[in-house]
C-alpha cells in the first residue's frame, strides 16, 4: 500500500519542500509490523543565511555533514534524550533541511503506545519531534539514510485542505530567525505541538 516516494519529491527549494511534506506518510517498516504517520508540522532551516540551523556558519562537521549532500537523506540528532529527524533539503553543497516536527498517527497503533508509554493520551505521541521519533522507533541509527528508501521512508499522502505557516518553535536566541515563518502545519490538526517562542 505504501510505496516510497519519488526522488523528485526532494529537488525542491527548502521551503516548499517543507510545506510539501504537509500530508505525506513517513512509514517505518520494523521487524514485526509497520508503523505509520501522516506529517502535519514541519520547520526549514534555511543553511547558511539562517541563524536557527545547525549549519549556520557554512562548515561541515561530523554532525551535519549530511546536510551538505544530495537533498532527501536523513539528518538527524539528538536533543538531550530525543532524536529529531530531518529531510535534507537543497543542492549539494548547500546544507539545508525540514525538521519533521509533528504527525498523526495512522498504523501500528498499539507499537506506537508502547514505544511512548502507556500512560500516554493518542494526542500526545506524536506532537513534537522526539515524541514522534521515539514512537515510531527510529534511533540515530537512520542518520544519512535515504528517505527514498526502506525499511524508513516517506510515502505520498493525501491531499492536505489547509496549511497555515508562522514562526518556529524554541529558537528564541536566534535573533531576527526567530520571525521568520517557516514552520507550516495542517489548520486544526490537534496532534500539531503547542507553539513557545
Amino acid at each position: 500500500m505504501y510505496q516510497p516516494i519519488e526522488k523528485t519529491f526532494f529537488e525542491k527549494p527548502v521551503l516548499e519542500l517543507a510545506e510539501s511534506l504537509i500530508g505525506q506518510y513517513i512509514v517505518h517498516q520494523c521487524a514485526d509490523q509497520l508503523l505509520v504517520a501522516r506529517i502535519v508540522e514541519t520547520e526549514a532551516y534555511h543553511g547558511p543565511e539562517d541563524r536557527a540551523a545547525h549549519s549556520f556558519r557554512n562548515q561541515p562537521t561530523k554532525r551535519t555533514e549530511v546536510m551538505f549532500g544530495a537533498p532527501g537523506y536523513v539528518y538527524n540528532y539528538k536533543m538531550h534524550t530525543h532524536t529529531l529527524m530531518n529531510v535534507v533539503a537543497g543542492p549539494v553543497g548547500v546544507p539545508h533541511a525540514v525538521l519533521i516536527r509533528a504527525a498523526e498517527p495512522i498504523a501500528g497503533l498499539e507499537k506506537m503506545k508502547e514505544n511512548r508509554g502507556e500512560h500516554l493520551k493518542l494526542k500526545d505521541w506524536t506532537n513534537g519531534p522526539g515524541k514522534l521519533s521515539k514512537a515510531l522507533g527510529v534511533t540515530m541509527d537512520y542518520y544519512g539514510h535515504y528517505w527514498g528508501e526502506t525499511p524508513l521512508f516517506i510515502a505520498e499522502g493525501p491531499e492536505v485542505i489547509a496549511i497555515e505557516k508562522g514562526p518556529r518553535v524554541g529558537i528564541g536566541n536566534s535573533q531576527e530567525a526567530v520571525h521568520f515563518p517557516w514552520r507550516f502545519f495542517e489548520k486544526d490538526n490537534p496532534f500539531v505541538s503547542k507553539y513557545r517562542v
